[in-house]
Formats: C-alpha cells, structure tokens, sequence
C-alpha cells in the first residue's frame, strides 16, 4: 500500500478553494508543415500509450478511515481519458494574451480528488507570430497536476514519460499485465486493511522522527533566523534575511482567481551575465526578480525600506532519484531591494544566497520528508482555512514576499505526439501572504519564466513580465563586452526608459531574443 508522505499530504491539508495547490506548464507547439490531422485526437492516443510509465498517471486517493491518517493512493481501474485530455478553442485573433488569460483561468480551479490528479488541455486557435515557418501551425498544450503528486524534479520525470526526442515518437512496449492478490476480490483495500496499514505506517514514521529529534532540535528556528556569514556573524540588512520580509501589496490575503504570463531569455545571456560578475545562474535569476519587482513596488506604493524576501525551493533528492513525489525543502533569501544600482544589487544578492545556502546545507540532511500524521487532516486542513476566513495575511508580516523557483529543464527541444515544444514555461502555486510566484525552466537554450499570481492582488501581471525583462536588459548592459556571448545588441536608452516604470502590457509575447 502507498502511502503519502508527511510532506506529501501536506498539500492536500493545506488547499483551499482559494489556494488550489497544483503545478502545471504552458508549451506552446510547432505542428508540422502540411499537418491536417486532428492534434487532439493524437495527443490523447499518445498519452493513452503511455500511462503506465508514470504512476501519477493511474493512481487515485483513498482516505485512511475517519482520516486518522494520510491517504494512500491505489490503482484506479476506471480512468477516464476524455475527462483527463480535453480540448478547448482561444476566441480570434488567439493573441498569447488570450492563450496567458486562459491559462490563469484554468489554473484557477481544484482537481477532483476522487480522481486521479491530473488534467491536460489541448489549445487550438493560436495564432502563428511572425517569422514562424511557412505551412506551420501552433498549438498550445497545457498541463497541472497536483502537488501531493510530484515536485519539480518529479515533474521532469513525468515530462520524460511523455515526451520524445524526435518528431516520431519512440516506441513503447505494452503495459505489464498486473496481477491481483489471490485473498483480494478488488483492488480496493478493506477497512481493515486501510486501518491496519494507517497504523503500521504512523507507527514507523514516529520512529523515524524520534531517531532524528536531536538533529531536528532547533533546525526550524535556525531557518528562520536572519542568515549569517563564514565569520558567524550576521550579514548586512541588505543581504541577510530578517525574521520577517517587508508589507507590501503582493502580501494579502488571496482570492480563488489566478492570472498568468510567460516570456523567455537566452540562456546563454544569462550565463554571461553570471560568468561576467562571478555570480551563478541563480543569482542572476534573483537579481533580475529582484530588479522587476522594485520597479513595480516604486508605482505600487513605494519600495519598501527593509529587503524582500524570496522563498526559494530547495531539493532533497539524491543524484538520479526519479521518484514521483516531494522532496523539497524551501530556504529565504535576500533580493537586495533596497539597493538602486543593479550591479550592486546582483553582488548583495550573490553574498546573501551564499550565506542562506551555507545555512541550508548544514540542516539538509535532518530536514524531514516524512512525518507522522495521526490528526493532521483535521488539524492543519482546520487551521489553513481559518487563516484564509480571517484574512490574517492582511495585517501580518509575511515570512517571505515572493515565492521565486529555479528548476534545471532539458537541453534539446522535445515533442509531443510529433509537434515540436518551443517553450516550456512553469504555471506554479500563489498563497496567502504570497500572492506572486516566479518559476523559472531551462529549455532549448532559453530560460522560460511562468509567472502566476492572485489576480486581485497583481491584476497587471504582465507589465511585471516586462519588468523583469527590462531588469534583464539593464545587467547585461553592465556586463563585460568579454563575457558577452556574441553577437549582443542592448539598447542602453530603452533599456532606462523601460525600467523606470511599469511597462505597457504587450498584447503577444511569443518565445524570442530577449535582446533587440
């Protein structure tokens, strides 16, 4: 029997209607030159094909008995594909606009947990941009999943399951017949059996939290103490984290609505940038956050006068796990804010990063993914509901002002039932206190930001976009002509211009050059 983690679960206590707590990505597809099939139709084949190599795929929650503990997940035997693959038109002219509306609209509702978590969409109606090859046609291919289910990582791995290397796809050897226990007349456990198997499984995760209750003593308040440098001391206000991260207007109370927008950069002008200032790629990631963001808060009420904080994402898993489920833990970080200049910014950025991750490290390897559960739906589903019911985040001071992921994708561009991949932008998870989150994914050379917030609390998330490639625009500038990869054209006067105010919404934002 398969029984969620502590973490696991975790995700599914916390959701609300306002918080749905579900991942997905937004690819945007090259079908063929000449292609005059039904895209819809292929795809659900494709995926039919493919089911058994992923779990999440075929494998729904069944709740512990008076949900005295985590649920564990079993096979279900009645998928239905046409409920889980489903297909949908933009309105003409099917702008990016139109498709990022869409997307936030989808994102915004909860999976159905009586079945299995996971739904995928098929976009039709795109319009090609500019320069796209003659006879082509793009679709959009939109996916979420329930992050009970899987991590980052985890997503990767699901993405290798239904993904090929080529426009033919590779393949695929027919599912293992699965055998039934002979003492079972369903796949269905009994109460019995679910109520034994709850008691076994709680009872070996307090053991294994009793064996790591010395390591874990004062590890939480460790994490959340301002970060300190190699000399033990504690670093500057401007790159050390404080208790507690500054007011501002993306730190509210959010509602059940969500919005989304995407854009990519060259990678290769992001390694630059890194190589040029000796900084790493994330850090140039948070500088260039970090950027946007205070250009957005200067026309939002002001730039606070304490440094946001960002809640990065932190892996737990060891080299080659593939393993479907959560292994994360989350470390804050400073974005340097409260300096002007960018480069200095980046550099403060770089010091506070290095202390939060030497911090982090010396906790990671006592940082529990398992835990027990016994009252833990009742407790936590109790209390994340009575926090979003009293608006709490309104008048509180959040722990950390923006949620900011990184997670390394594929080098080669991929295909999904013969259509080739162009982007491969995250759609993520806003929370209370936490209205904005930006995930970054690696793909084919670029690095492809999904930004997905509370509408009510960022209603103009794309003048955001813009921001944060106008703070893009800004470090490459200062970077070292040797660093640069060539050939780099950067407008230095638009790139001043466009940073010191929100930028008007673009009405497409298809994949390109981040420089002119």
């Amino acid at each position: 029997m398969d029984h969620l983690s502590g973490l696991d679960a975790t995700f599914l206590y916390i959701e609300t209607p306002e918080t749905p707590m579900h991942v997905g990505g937004l690819n945007i597809c090259e079908l063929p030159a000449g292609y005059t099939g039904d895209f819809y139709e292929d795809v659900k084949k494709h995926i039919a094909s493919r089911l058994h190599l992923a779990s999440v795929f075929q494998r729904k929650l069944l709740n512990m008995p008076f949900e005295l503990a985590n649920p564990v997940w079993v096979h279900d035997d009645t998928l239905d594909l046409e409920y889980h693959v489903r297909s949908t038109v933009l309105p003409k002219p099917g702008s990016r606009a139109q498709l990022d509306k869409l997307v936030g609209r989808l994102h915004s509702s909860l999976l159905d947990r009586s079945r299995p978590l996971w739904e995928l969409y098929v976009i039709e109606g795109l319009k090609s941009p500019p320069g796209a090859p003659k006879g082509s046609r793009h679709v959009a291919f939109y996916s979420k999943v329930h992050h009970a289910a899987l991590d980052g990582a985890g997503g990767a791995a699901l993405a290798e399951a239904i993904l090929d290397l080529g426009p033919v796809p590779r393949e695929i050897a027919p599912p293992p017949r699965r055998l039934k226990n002979k003492t079972q007349t369903s796949d269905q456990p009994t109460l019995g059996e679910l109520t034994r198997a709850g008691i076994k499984n709680t009872g070996a995760q307090y053991a294994k939290i009793a064996k790591m209750l010395p390591a874990l003593a004062g590890t939480a308040l460790q994490l959340l103490r301002p970060a300190k440098d190699k000399l033990g001391e504690t670093t500057s206000r401007k790159t050390g984290n404080a208790w507690f991260g500054p007011k501002t207007p993306i730190n509210v109370s959010v509602t059940n609505q969500r919005l989304f927008a995407g854009l990519s950069i060259p990678l290769s002008e992001i390694k630059a940038i890194a190589k040029g200032h000796e900084a790493t790629l994330n850090d140039v990631v948070l500088a260039i956050c970090s950027g946007a963001l205070r250009n957005y808060l200067a026309t939002h009420g002001g730039v606070p006068a304490e440094p946001l904080l960002a809640a990065v994402p932190v892996s737990l898993r060891e080299a080659g796990n593939t393993e479907l489920n959560n292994q994360v833990s989350m470390m804050r970080i400073s974005l340097a804010s409260t300096v002007a200049d960018p480069l200095e910014r980046l550099l403060a950025v770089r010091k506070g990063s290095k202390a939060s991750k030497a911090l982090t490290g010396s906790v990671k390897s006592v940082l529990p993914t398992d835990f027990p559960s016994l009252g833990a739906p009742w407790l936590i589903s109790g209390l994340a509901a009575l926090f979003g019911r009293s608006r709490l985040a309104n008048r509180m001071p959040p722990l950390a002002n923006v949620a900011i992921s990184n997670v390394p994708g594929p080098k080669m561009p991929l295909y999904l039932a013969g259509a080739k991949l162009l982007t491969y932008y995250p759609v993520s998870i806003a929370v209370h206190s936490m209205a904005l989150n930006i995930t970054v994914q690696s793909y084919a050379g670029a690095l492809d930001f999904g930004l997905t917030a509370c509408r009510k609390a960022v209603p103009d998330l794309p003048d955001m976009a813009d921001l944060i490639l106008a703070a893009h625009h800004e470090l490459l500038r200062l970077t070292p002509q040797a660093a640069l990869p060539a050939p780099v054209a950067v407008p230095a006067k638009a790139v001043k211009k466009k940073a010191a105010a929100p930028a008007t919404p673009r009405a497409a934002r298809p994949r390109q050059a981040a420089t002119a």
